[in-house]
């Protein structure tokens, strides 16, 4: 289902969804290879007050996953990045539309339509660390699980009418723990991320997916979650 995509990072998929080497080397050599990083929140279209919803997975009781993003932001403190406060941490799934453009009853469509179409509940493992143009991140692995949530989210907004966001082609599953905040050069962040590249990964559970009315404060995404549907069980709200 992914496919290369010029505005997704890394452009190309991986060769394998499943095997954790080749998505942590697929995802380090993307990072390696660019020359500078960008500020993360200059980004079209969000003027104060903007709000989008959007789908995503907000890892709850993920206590080991908190704590590795902690240890991690510290060793990169002299770096000067945004950190991802415990709270925020979240992997973004896909865009439904801004707030203006997606009524109550879509979401209810969208509800419907992801309920009891996501399969169980599954692991996924976060392994430090690597990087973007615009953040530090971990790298997901295995991808399969998250890439079959991700169509049957998008497929639901096609039934739903609403805008959406990126097709599934180009979806690049990470989970981010600090934002560039300035146009600089990579080499510094490339060298500080790649001594971290030896620490252990970090499990967390996937059992429900968020809906989310996001909005920015400051330099952190903050949310409302809207509706919230379990996998393999009943909605949460």
């Amino acid at each position: 289902m992914l496919e290369t995509d010029s505005k997704a990072f890394p452009p190309a998929p991986p060769s394998s969804l499943d095997d954790v080497q080749v998505l942590r080397e697929a995802d380090w050599a993307a990072f390696r290879s660019i020359g500078r990083m960008s500020d993360h929140w200059d980004r079209p279209g969000w003027s104060p007050g903007h709000r989008a919803y959007y789908w995503m997975l907000a890892p709850s009781g993920a206590s080991g996953l908190a704590a590795e993003a902690l240890a991690c932001q510290e060793a990169l403190a002299e770096l000067g990045m945004d950190p991802v406060p415990p709270e925020g941490l979240h992997v973004t799934m896909v865009k439904i539309g801004n707030r203006d453009q997606v009524t109550e009853i879509q979401l209810d469509v969208l509800a419907a339509s992801v309920r009891g179409a996501l399969g169980a509940p599954f692991r996924v493992a976060a392994y430090p660390m690597t990087g973007s143009r615009g953040a530090i991140r971990f790298t997901l692995a295995p991808w399969r699980n998250l890439v079959a949530v991700h169509a049957v989210l998008t497929q639901a907004g096609v039934r739903a009418g609403v805008p959406g966001g990126r097709p599934t082609a180009g979806f690049r599953p990470h989970l981010g723990v600090l934002y560039n905040n300035r146009d600089r050069d990579a080499a510094a962040p490339v060298q500080a991320v790649g001594a971290l590249r030896g620490r252990g990964p970090v499990e967390f559970m996937v059992d429900a997916v968020q809906l989310v009315e996001l909005r920015r404060e400051a330099r952190t995404y903050r949310w409302d979650t809207v509706r919230e549907i379990a996998l393999g069980g009943p909605d949460r709200r």
